[in-house]
């Protein structure tokens, strides 16, 4: 039994892979519906990355690993009954973020219980990290979602104003001379923040800054996301003003998403690179 092993043998590996192994088939209908959002919603298709990018974490992490001594404790077990808890609950609800959201529980539980406390404190952030894949409810989403609308559109008009185009707004509607352009919840800036927040979370994770200055490049993902989406809006409400609304659609529409990826995740490294300097 792997209880009482001070080291990983065989009997180790093999224990783990089991649970692992059943964990896998119990959550497998969650995570094929959760395949499938990925495919068709914008707002989450990075999420084929973050299990590739939470395995290379748990690789980085290897050598630390291997010299921490397994030390299972039995309290571990509570964890993942509370996690398969809220799968219960969750699946009577229907609620969907609740179902995937339990399988981290269930993992962080699995680590506590087969590895010890020392093990979860290593492990906690990979495994945490599995957030940023998980669709959050509708009902949430477009709660945040239209005031952000509203707060991206009143920057445009702020921003288009300085340029001396004449504009004018009208909630999340901005009428140009030639045309009027309307920022739609996919153009609310919500998906690059939460993009942003994920770049945000895997630069950290990876940085040799100090825990303060961590946060700090975290939570710096919040402005750069806003500040590159009025980017993207200011610059094609001036290039609407000047080409006609047909612009604003199609390549163009598509081509300055991955300006806004682009630019968010330069931002971001020489955010890291200026704590860096600094420090």
């Amino acid at each position: 039994m792997i209880v009482g092993t001070k080291r990983w043998d065989p009997m180790s590996f093999a224990l783990m892979g089991t649970v692992l192994l059943a964990i896998f088939f119990l959550y497998l209908p969650f995570l094929q519906t959760l395949l499938g959002d990925w495919g068709t919603d914008d707002n989450y298709s990075h999420g084929y990355f973050i299990p590739a990018i939470t395995a290379y974490m748990i690789y980085s992490l290897r050598k630390d690993l291997a010299r921490i001594p397994l030390n299972p404790n039995i309290s571990g077990i509570f964890l993942i009954l509370f996690g398969l808890m809220i799968l219960i609950i969750a699946k009577i609800g229907s609620e969907f973020f609740l179902q995937r959201f339990s399988l981290i529980v269930v993992l962080l539980g699995v680590v506590h219980f087969l590895c010890g406390p020392a093990y979860l404190k290593k492990m906690a952030l990979p495994i945490l990290y599995h957030i940023f894949m998980i669709p959050l409810p509708a009902i949430i989403w477009n709660k945040i979602a239209f005031p952000m609308q509203l707060f991206g559109s009143y920057l445009t008009e702020q921003v288009i104003h300085f340029t001396g185009i004449p504009i004018f707004r009208e909630g999340n509607v901005l009428h140009l001379t030639e045309t009027t352009l309307e920022v739609v919840a996919a153009c609310s800036g919500l998906r690059s923040l939460v993009t942003m927040f994920a770049l945000g979370g895997a630069l950290t994770f990876f940085s040799s800054l100090s825990t303060i200055r961590k946060w700090v490049l975290f939570f710096a993902a919040a402005p750069i996301a806003i500040f590159a989406n009025i980017v993207r809006l200011t610059g094609t409400a001036i290039l609407a003003s000047i080409y006609g609304s047909d612009v604003a659609q199609g390549f163009l529409h598509d081509f300055s998403g991955i300006v806004v990826f682009v630019l968010g995740l330069a931002l971001l490294v020489g955010t890291n690179a200026l704590l860096a300097k600094r420090r």
